[in-house]
């Protein structure tokens, strides 16, 4: 394919909350449900921000990045399950902030955690069959989890915005495929606060049946195999998950090391692969091959295949790096959560 990143930006908000501090509120053992999931604290919004602000600067360090003239954008997709707006997009906002109205198309995406991805993919088609010159793809959420709720210790907020396009890129799309079914796992109605997950769904027949179906399912397609790649990328609900996964597809943990970011993160659903892309880039060369496949509850999953180019080292330090973003993090006490969270209801 000729269509690949031309550049990438993220933002993380500095606040975060440790495992420790909401096992303490909930009367729960902090080391047992590190152990499980693999996540030791998640970052958490600030008072003012919220799905919105968090893409608009993501999206503004992936123009600075490159100094790309938002003018050329022509499209706009915003995946998240955390817009602030039931009947209003976020990309109309996203766009005019970042000066990219009025010639373009805009969309919010939903489909759960992979929104971004389904983003990007289309994206990919509009750039490849010439409709538009650059696809601005964001995968941006302030994840909610019940009071309580195993969900709670993982739920996060992050983004994540990419910009495809035929020309100067740092990373050219191999291919893509995607796998597809209803699978209930992960849900919440119109009006409900807090999302629910359907228990022995979220693993085998959800998250692992998709994602390695997906990730087979390209390889197979390019006739590639683990051993072709230098990174590899899986959804991150939690750090068990895609650890698993990749050991069960074949990857190695040096492999997938990079771009596991949740553990000081959490989940930032819509933006969590993305993330994880984001910090391989980071770090990447010229001519490494780099894995990813994302997962949506409800439930697909969309595998990509990159490979970087030289002009990755022009534009890296263009804008600040997911490990910068992790650095000198503000660290809060459940009741502030609470508040920044607005789990606090008047």
């Amino acid at each position: 394919m000729n269509v690949g990143i031309v550049s990438y930006g993220a933002y993380i908000p500095r606040y975060r909350i440790r495992v420790e501090e909401i096992a303490k509120v909930w009367g729960a053992n902090a080391n047992s449900i590190i152990d499980g999931l693999m996540v030791f604290e998640k970052s958490v919004p600030d008072l003012d921000e919220d799905t919105i602000t968090i893409a608009v600067e993501a999206a503004r360090y992936a123009i600075n990045r490159a100094n790309i003239n938002p003018e050329k954008i022509g499209a706009v997709y915003t995946g998240s399950e955390s817009h602030p707006y039931a009947v209003k997009p976020s990309s109309t906002v996203i766009a005019e902030a970042i000066g990219a109205t009025p010639d373009l198309t805009v969309a919010d995406f939903e489909f759960a955690c992979k929104a971004g991805t389904a983003a990007i993919q289309t994206c990919m088609g509009m750039v490849e069959t010439g409709m538009i010159e650059l696809g601005m793809a964001i995968g941006s959420d302030v994840s909610q989890g019940a009071p309580g709720d195993a969900l709670e210790y993982t739920a996060a907020a992050g983004g994540v915005a990419y910009i495809i396009g035929k020309k100067d890129q740092v990373a050219n799309i191999e291919s893509t495929y995607s796998y597809t079914t209803d699978t209930p796992d992960f849900w919440r109605r119109e009006g409900m606060p807090y999302p629910e997950h359907g228990g022995r769904f979220t693993g085998e027949p959800g998250y692992f049946k998709h994602v390695s179906s997906a990730a087979e399912g390209l390889m197979k397609r390019m006739g590639t195999k683990p051993s072709d790649y230098n990174y590899a990328i899986f959804h991150q609900p939690n750090g068990k998950f895609p650890t698993r996964v990749a050991k069960m597809l074949g990857f190695t943990s040096e492999q997938i090391k990079p771009g596991l970011v949740v553990p000081r993160l959490g989940n930032t659903y819509s933006g969590s692969c993305m993330m994880g892309l984001a910090a391989t880039l980071d770090i990447a060369k010229a001519g490494d091959r780099i894995f990813m496949t994302s997962f949506g509850s409800g439930a697909g999953s969309d595998a990509f295949s990159f490979t970087v180019t030289d002009r990755i080292d022009e534009i890296r330090n263009g804008a600040p790096g997911v490990e910068t973003l992790l650095a000198n993090p503000v660290y809060i006490n459940y009741a502030t959560y609470a508040r920044h969270k607005g789990k606090i209801k008047l």
